[in-house]
């Protein structure tokens, strides 16, 4: 048995919903948030900068996909953003 090329290992998101295309867990997933981690492990600042650009597709996404009542933005910071202040789930 092979090893599938690593790309197809990532657990990336899948435009619009934001789940993850590995395991359909709302995206970033917890093996995203850990691979993002290590990725940026001596920049948490552009970690951060990075997820905040991504909240904001994400929020632009969901809320097409369902405008009433739309996504909530204080579950889009945690889900996006408040993991990075501590080390992931």
């Amino acid at each position: 048995m092979t090893t599938p090329p690593l790309r197809q290992r990532q657990h990336l998101p899948l435009r619009p919903l934001w789940i993850c295309r590995t395991g359909a867990a709302p995206w970033p997933c917890a093996p995203a948030r850990l691979h993002l981690w290590h990725e940026y492990a001596h920049d948490r600042v552009s970690l951060a900068i990075y997820l905040s650009t991504v909240l904001h597709e994400a929020a632009a996404d969901l809320y097409r996909l369902k405008p009433n009542p739309g996504p909530d933005p204080a579950d889009l910071f945690a889900r996006f953003l408040g993991w990075t202040r501590r080390h992931p789930t």
